[in-house]
């Protein structure tokens, strides 16, 4: 769930531009996507009825992403991807943060066309962002469905697939046509990709056995804290203002991990135990 958004921030941070840090990440992704969802799939982990309904429109609107983000100048695009990402990555951590784990409970399936929604939506959010599917993808899927947890990262990390190859095809159909786009970088692809690859298949073994508050918290706020130095430097932040606030944003996540950790074994009790309330 976090490999678009965490690899964006980091590339974005480090000043490769927008559309050059996306197109890298997605060409890249392609081959982890695939890795993922077949391992997903294997593991029985993939709702064919929900994978059929938000895949389409996630390539449609990372198609639509793609473009936008091609032919947007570049300070534009980084100022975008930053908030993008920024906003993403608060509404992660606040959401593993705030919310705790629930058993999943017969809610019935999210409808046809709150599955398209959530899939266009994310795919636009995933290209313009570079990264963003499994955040929107996963919480629209756990919000409104009575799936278990492991059959919905199943699910968003199939769809990915698709949702990735249409980014990939945007970007290249751009760059092709002179409309601004920016190629991949080949050196940051090969790293990218063996490393996504290499992590994928133990995806279905720890999705069942790793904390998901702690992991949530822990992405949600790196992304915010490496987006940050953008935005302030748009808003005009001095040195030291700039210096001030993200001292205070890495003094807030940290106090999050820790009331996380401290809560940790509470929320993961096993079934007949009571555990307190958020």
């Amino acid at each position: 769930m976090g490999y678009g958004l965490t690899s964006s921030s980091v590339l974005v941070a480090a000043g490769l531009k927008p559309a050059t840090a996306s197109a890298s990440v997605h060409l890249a992704q392609v081959g982890t996507t695939l890795a993922s969802g077949l391992a997903h799939r294997r593991a029985g982990n993939v709702d064919e009825a929900s994978l059929k309904k938000v895949a389409p429109p996630g390539a449609l609107g990372a198609l639509a992403g793609a473009a936008l983000l091609s032919y947007t100048p570049a300070a534009t695009a980084r100022l975008l991807s930053a908030t993008l990402l920024f906003g993403l990555g608060a509404i992660v951590a606040l959401r593993f943060y705030r919310i705790a784990p629930r058993r999943a409970e017969a809610a019935g399936a999210p409808s046809a066309t709150v599955l398209r929604l959530i899939g266009l939506l994310g795919g636009f959010v995933d290209s313009t962002g570079g990264g963003g599917w499994g955040p929107i993808a996963t919480s629209g899927l756990l919000a409104g469905s009575s799936l278990p947890p492991c059959r919905v990262v199943g699910t968003t990390s199939a769809s990915e697939f698709f949702v990735t190859v249409a980014a990939v095809a945007g970007f290249c159909a751009t760059h092709a046509g002179g409309g601004g786009g920016h190629g991949a970088r080949l050196d940051l692809l090969a790293v990218l990709l063996l490393g996504g690859v290499s992590a994928a298949p133990l995806a279905p073994r720890l999705v069942t056995c790793a904390r998901p508050r702690m992991l949530g918290v822990l992405i949600g706020g790196f992304i915010m804290l490496t987006n940050s130095k953008t935005l302030l430097h748009a808003a005009g932040a001095g040195e030291s203002v700039r210096s001030c606030c993200q001292a205070a944003l890495l003094a807030a996540w940290l106090a999050a991990l820790a009331s996380v950790r401290r809560h940790a074994d509470d929320e993961e009790a096993p079934a007949g135990k009571a555990g307190p309330q958020d």
